[in-house]
């Protein structure tokens, strides 16, 4: 029996949706180090046109192949937790008011573990990458997603010296960024790049603060070298950011306590208007 044309075409359409849902792994929480008990929105499962996906990472302290505890015995859930997700929150609901995206309320926890998962969220979001540590199939995994058009921004990461430490944050993060692209340069964006120029026009950027600067009065963190932002990215073969490096500054900590009065609402207004700039600049080129 022959099946007819309309009904095949239309069975094959169904296969391939059951395949990409079954592709996407489902929104879930972990535990993480500022919180425990994040309020989830009553709306984070209804259907979207975008997510904004973080990074799950190994980090220095040994996470996730070795246990440290918190003095009160909580288990260390990694560096990749940092405001997590009350950051993630107030950020993706200034999305939604500042651009037409159609987003998802909450965020997508990725990991880079040699599945095809990762590359259903082509924007993704890595924090304190002064102490990661990719090892190489993962590295490997990374260059391959910013490679089929992903991109990777990098935010909250302080200084080129050791500062309290025997290492610096920049070279930790040149470490693992020097796996995925060894003969790709890290650049400093120029003013005029369309990046800062998509929505808003950000020629005047300046440094964004961390919520430590309510405690210490300080702009910056890790001395000397961490007083400068850089805003820096790598590029592709057509000139396109992949990878937007935010060095000595915290937009994530602006996002977290942008509804707090404590905190200035310059540094959070830029933060969101850099993101957005961000956002709209990889959905469009």
């Amino acid at each position: 029996m022959r099946v007819p044309f309309p009904f095949a075409m239309g069975f094959l359409i169904l296969i391939s949706i059951i395949g990409v849902l079954r592709a996407q792994r489902p929104f879930k929480e972990y535990p993480a180090v500022e919180y425990e008990n994040f309020p989830i929105p009553k709306d984070w499962n209804k259907p979207y046109e975008w997510v904004r996906a973080r990074l799950r990472y190994p980090d220095i302290y040994g996470y996730p192949n070795r246990r440290m505890m918190f003095a009160g015995g909580r288990e260390w859930p990694g560096q990749w937790t940092m405001d997590y997700p009350r950051s993630d929150r107030h950020l993706l609901e200034g999305v939604r008011r500042l651009t037409r995206i159609d987003t998802r309320s909450v965020e997508q926890v990725v990991e880079l573990d040699g599945s095809d998962d990762v590359y259903n969220w082509p924007m993704m979001y890595a924090v304190e990458v002064g102490h990661w540590a990719l090892p190489d199939d993962q590295a490997g995994q990374l260059r391959d997603f910013l490679l089929r058009g992903g991109f990777l921004m990098v935010d909250d990461f302080h200084g080129d010296e050791p500062y309290h430490r025997v290492y610096s944050e920049w070279q930790v993060f040149l470490a693992s960024m020097n796996k995925v692209f060894p003969d790709r340069p890290i650049v400093d964006l120029e003013d005029a790049d369309p990046i800062f120029h998509t929505i808003y026009d950000l020629d005047q950027r300046f440094q964004v603060a961390g919520w430590q600067w309510y405690r210490s009065g300080l702009t910056y963190e890790a001395g000397e070298t961490g007083k400068t932002p850089h805003w820096r990215a790598i590029l592709d073969d057509k000139g396109r950011v992949m990878v937007a490096i935010c060095h000595n500054m915290d937009l994530g900590d602006a996002w977290e306590w942008s509804d707090d009065p404590r905190y200035p609402e310059k540094w959070a207004s830029l933060a969101y208007r850099i993101a957005m700039n961000y956002f709209i600049y990889d959905l469009t080129h």
